[in-house]
Parts: C-alpha cells; sequence; structure tokens
C-alpha cells in the first residue's frame, strides 16, 4: 500500500509539473511574441540611424510617431507576416543611393526572411556572423554595392537560403566551399567581384559560368580546372634555396617593390574608386564596333561608350531594375545617351542580334528610339538616346526643394502619349509586342515631357524564371502594384495584363499616388493604389477623395471624373472585361480633344483588329456618352 500511494504520489506530481511547464511556456511564447514586435521597432530604428538617405527614401516614410499595431507594414520597403502585426517579413532597399556599412541591428528583426539591400552604396564587410543575424533568411541579396572583405563562412549555417546574390562588389579571398551544403539554394551570384580558388560543389544545384564572371582568379567546374599545388617539402626546397641565394639583396628589393606597389596601389585607387570590374573585363575590346540603327548617329565603338560612361562608373547610373542598368553617356559633343547594360541572359548572341534588329525597326513617337547595340565578350549593351526629363515616376513622386505638383493638362498629355505607344505595340507593330513590365519608371520623358517607353520587347530576352511577380518559395515578393491578378495564377503575359499595368499608371497620374504604400489611404488599409481607389468606389465614398487634391477645383473636374472612369476599367478583375489598349488610347484622346494634342502619327490598325468606329458603343457602356 505504501508503495501504491508513492506511485500515485508521483504521478501527481508528474501531472502537476506538466501543468506548470504548459502555462509557463504559453507564457513565454506570448512574452517572445510580444517582444519580438518590440525588437522589429527597434531595428528598423536601428537601420534609419546607421545608414545615410542622401534621397530621403527612409526620411520620408519610416515614421515611428505611431502607436498602431501593424504600422511599419506600410513603410517603404517593409513587408510584415501579417497587416495588423509589426514582425517584419521582408525588407527590400533596392536602388535607393543609401550609404554607410551593413545596417547594424538588423539581427532584432526575429522573423525576417527577405534582405535587398542591392544598388546601393554599402560598403564594409559583411558580418562574419551573419548567420547569427538572420537564421532564417531565405533570400539575401547584396549585389552592386562596395561590399569588401571575404565572403563569411557563417552563411553556410543559413540553411533556408534560396537565394544569394553578391555579385558586383569588391569582395576578396576564396568562397566558402562550405556554401555547398545549402540544399535549397535556386539562385547564386557572386560574379565581378576579386575572388579567388575553387569554387563550391553543391548538393542540389548547379550553376554556370555567368555565377562566377569576372573574378579572374577562380576555379573548378563550371570554370577551368585548378592548377595541382606543389608539394610542400618541394615549396619548401625551393623557398629556402631562393633565400639562401639571393640573401639581403632579395629583401631589399622586396621592400622597395612592396612600397612602389603600395603607392601605385592607392593612386590606383583614387583613379577608380568604384573599380568597376566587369567594365575593366571588357577593356581588352574596346576596338568592338556599335551597330547602328540611326543614320544620325555616327560610328561608334565600345571604347566610345566607355569613355562617355567614365567606364561605366557607378556615379553614371541613372536607373536599375530587372532588365538591366542604365547609365547616362556624355559624348564629346556635348551629346547625351542613354547605355543600358543588359541583364545576365541565356539567349545565345544568334538569338540577342535577331532579336536587337526586330527592335531596331520599331520606330513611333512615343517608343525610346533603340540607336544601336555592342556585344564584348559575355556583355550585352543597348544604346538608347537620353530622354533629359527622367521617368514619369520621379516627376510625380520624387519631391524636390523648388517642386511643384504636375498640372492636368501635362498628366493628361502625357497619359495620352503613353497609351498611344503602349496600343501601337499591341495593334500596330509587327511583330506585336507585349511590354510585361509597365509601370511609370519604365515611362521616361524627353525635353518637351513627351512619354516614351522603354524596355519593350526586352522581357523576351530575359531569362524564363526572370519573372517580375517571384514566389513565396524563394522568399521574393516582386511590385504588387503593377502586376494584373490572373498572372499570379497563369505566370502567363497577355495584352490585357498590359493594360491592367497601364491602368495603375493612369491612377498615378490621377490620384498622385505610387502604387503601393497610399500615402492619403487610413492606416487601417494595408493594400496597393488599385485596390484602395477600387474600395473607395464600392463604398460609394467621395469620389474627389482619390484624386490629387493640387488638381480639384481648377477647371478640369469633369475630365478628372472621366480619367478616373477609364482607368477603373482597365483594372477590373476580369481581363475580359479590360478594354483593349487602342480603346483606352482612344477614350483618353477624347478626353484630352481640347487641348489639341498633337496626333499626326495615330495608329493604322491592321485588318484583324475590327472597325475603328467602336469607340462610340464602348464610351456608351462606361458612362461617358457625355464625352460626344
Amino acid at each position: 500500500m505504501e508503495k501504491k500511494g508513492s506511485l500515485m504520489q508521483l504521478t501527481m506530481n508528474n501531472r502537476s509539473l506538466a501543468a506548470l511547464l504548459h502555462v509557463s511556456f504559453c507564457f513565454l511564447l506570448s512574452i517572445s511574441t510580444s517582444y519580438g514586435t518590440v525588437t522589429d521597432l527597434y531595428c528598423l530604428k536601428t537601420i534609419k540611424d546607421s545608414v545615410e538617405d542622401p534621397f530621403n527614401y527612409l526620411n520620408s516614410s519610416w515614421f515611428f510617431n505611431n502607436s498602431t499595431e501593424g504600422f511599419i507594414c506600410k513603410f517603404m520597403g517593409i513587408e510584415c507576416w501579417h497587416p495588423d502585426e509589426n514582425r517584419v517579413l521582408n525588407i527590400r532597399l533596392s536602388d535607393m543611393g543609401l550609404k554607410g556599412p551593413f545596417p547594424r541591428g538588423i539581427e532584432n528583426c526575429t522573423s525576417l526572411t527577405g534582405l535587398d539591400l542591392s544598388s546601393n552604396n554599402f560598403t564594409g564587410p559583411i558580418p562574419s556572423d551573419i548567420s547569427t543575424r538572420l537564421p532564417y533568411v531565405t533570400s539575401f541579396d547584396l549585389s552592386s554595392n562596395s561590399f569588401n572583405g571575404v565572403i563569411p563562412v557563417s552563411l553556410a549555417n543559413c540553411s533556408y537560403l534560396n537565394v544569394l546574390k553578391l555579385d558586383n562588389n569588391q569582395l576578396t579571398g576564396q568562397i566558402p566551399l562550405q556554401l555547398g551544403v545549402l540544399n535549397r539554394i535556386k539562385t547564386f551570384s557572386v560574379a565581378s567581384n576579386r575572388l579567388s580558388g575553387q569554387v563550391p560543389t553543391f548538393v542540389n544545384a548547379t550553376f554556370t559560368e555567368d555565377s562566377y564572371a569576372n573574378n579572374p582568379g577562380l576555379c573548378g567546374k563550371p570554370l577551368d580546372p585548378c592548377k595541382a599545388l606543389q608539394s610542400k617539402s618541394n615549396s619548401a626546397v625551393v623557398i629556402g634555396s631562393v633565400v639562401v641565394g639571393v640573401g639581403v639583396t632579395f629583401l631589399l628589393i622586396g621592400v622597395v617593390l612592396f612600397f612602389w606597389l603600395h603607392k601605385v596601389s592607392i593612386k590606383k585607387k583614387d583613379d577608380d574608386p568604384e573599380e568597376n570590374k566587369w567594365a575593366k573585363n571588357i577593356k581588352g575590346t574596346k576596338g568592338i564596333k556599335v551597330s547602328i540603327f540611326e543614320k544620325s548617329v555616327s560610328k561608334m565603338r565600345l571604347n566610345d561608350l566607355m569613355k562617355a560612361t567614365n567606364n561605366f562608373s557607378k556615379s553614371n547610373i541613372i536607373g536599375s531594375g530587372r532588365t538591366g542598368t542604365m547609365y547616362k553617356a556624355m559624348l564629346p559633343g556635348g551629346s547625351a545617351l542613354m547605355v543600358k547594360r543588359l541583364q545576365d541572359s541565356q539567349r545565345s548572341e544568334k538569338e540577342f542580334i535577331s532579336e536587337m534588329n526586330t527592335l531596331g525597326n520599331v520606330k513611333q513617337r512615343n517608343l525610346v528610339p533603340l540607336l544601336g547595340f555592342c556585344m564584348a565578350k559575355k556583355e550585352k549593351l543597348i544604346v538608347y538616346k537620353h530622354m533629359s526629363n527622367g521617368t514619369l515616376y520621379d516627376c510625380l513622386h520624387v519631391v524636390r526643394p523648388e517642386g511643384k505638383p504636375m498640372e492636368w493638362p501635362l498628366r493628361l498629355r502625357i497619359g495620352i502619349g503613353a497609351a498611344r505607344g503602349l496600343a501601337w505595340l499591341h495593334h500596330g507593330c509587327n511583330p506585336r509586342i507585349i511590354h510585361r513590365n509597365i509601370s511609370s519608371k519604365c515611362i521616361l520623358l524627353d525635353e518637351d515631357f513627351e512619354p516614351k517607353i522603354s524596355d519593350f520587347g526586352l522581357a523576351r530576352l530575359m531569362n524564363p524564371v526572370d519573372t517580375h511577380l517571384s514566389t513565396f518559395v524563394n522568399g521574393e515578393f516582386g511590385d504588387l502594384g503593377y502586376v494584373a491578378p490572373e498572372y499570379a495564377r497563369t505566370l502567363v503575359a497577355t495584352p490585357k495584363g498590359d493594360v491592367y499595368s497601364f491602368g495603375t499608371v493612369l491612377l498615378e497620374l490621377l490620384t498622385g499616388e505610387r502604387s503601393i504604400h497610399v500615402a492619403n489611404a487610413p492606416e487601417s488599409f494595408k493594400g496597393n493604389l488599385v485596390e484602395w481607389v477600387t474600395t473607395q468606389l464600392s463604398n460609394k465614398s467621395n469620389l474627389w477623395d482619390v484624386i490629387d487634391k493640387a488638381l480639384v477645383g481648377k477647371g478640369f473636374d469633369g475630365e478628372l471624373f472621366q480619367f478616373l472612369k477609364v482607368a477603373s476599367n482597365c483594372v477590373l478583375p476580369t481581363p475580359k472585361e479590360r478594354p483593349t489598349m487602342f480603346e483606352v488610347y482612344q477614350l483618353l484622346r477624347a478626353i484630352g480633344e481640347r487641348y489639341n494634342f498633337s496626333v499626326d502619327d495615330d495608329i493604322v490598325l491592321p485588318s484583324d483588329t475590327g472597325n475603328v468606329d467602336y469607340p462610340d458603343e464602348l464610351i456608351v457602356a462606361l458612362g461617358m456618352k457625355e464625352l460626344h
């Protein structure tokens, strides 16, 4: 009996202990979750404080004087696990001109899975303990910066990594062979650094030479085999013989040579602080001719482009996107061009030349003129006419001290011109072209603010997997503000997908808002611009609440309302319900009829497009009969 009573007492004690542990665990979990949101706030504050922000992207968006749960989810470049929770999922700060060392305090974003600091001016080493700072990272992109030092071995401990991009930096030493154990890796690039030694062998992936390009010291599959090293004993004998034979003279020469090389190295660094490795790698081919389509452009060689872009210096970069990086080129006579270094592509030289010859013949007043192209080793360069007023995005959204809101007639003219160019690509061009990446950043403005669509046709040169809508599996998210909802299901680009993207651009022109991070929406709203406008219309709110206040009450109210109707129909969720681009162009033209905008080169549609008199029927369907 005594033994049985002891056993019962032990059982009761175990149950009490289990209950206590369960309660304690739940309590600690609740504290951890709450603490996680506090640390995420601290994480973003330290990032903002530790980087230089010359263009005020963070300073104009990251404000911490708010206690609402989830308010940081509206910060530029921040994506949360849930819109009502201050837990950071991804940080995307690409191409913002940010400067400084690797942001301190990043480890306080305890739930972070994606970090993109690409195309900035970060310097210094990558932290050696990066795996403890970002233990759950799936996507890590530091490309196109000036990071130096070695690649941390601890990256091999980031076992969830899908994407690792360290290309176009100043990294030295050997690529850690331990990275080969990353069994989820799908994208990997260390091109254009100063790396040497054997490359790693990955257990579940194979990467091409492009992943290692412009690192002269690398070897091993898929590169050239590594040369066998001499045995230690033979090396010792050789070194010993040299030391004995040369003696003090050798040491003196070595000291003198060291100081001389050190001086040359310093001068070289001063002359070329950016150390643009890929550009240096093609200097040996500077005599290559640039294929020119325009007779007005004089004959050029690669050397002319290199001089005009200061050897493709980072200071000449005027834009960067998924199709490549754009450089401003200043010619000796004072005129300017744009040179795009096309993103890495698996297309052959023959395919590239064929595509360039096709695009070179695509000419229309609202398309950026393609002047020529050049191939040097593995680099593919495209030459465009320079657009002096930059992108529509910058003119609408970048705040300058002397800047004033763009007037409505100019916005309307830009909308009509851009619609004309895109309609011509869809209906008047042969072969017809789907743009696939329409946004306010690819609509450029010339000296007269005439809109010109850029990057048309380049999507066909990109790798099949390089879509502008990434997947959660890879830990990436694109700018969903322009992406048609059906694309997420089918991954198939269609003309109606372009119409949706262009409708978002029209809403930007009308509202003055960005495609994401709507400033005038309530704090509780977590969607994009299309969703905000759609919500306002469905709730029968005051329509003037969605229109830029700088435009209202200045004699354009009727046009603004009609423009809103056209834009809203472009972004309807069902593709079949959206108008074609030609219909959009005709409707916008009707709105701007009183301004006598030049339409000398109206689109002449092929016979299979149908009767060009159908806009009246469409206008009635859209409730815009008052236009006629």
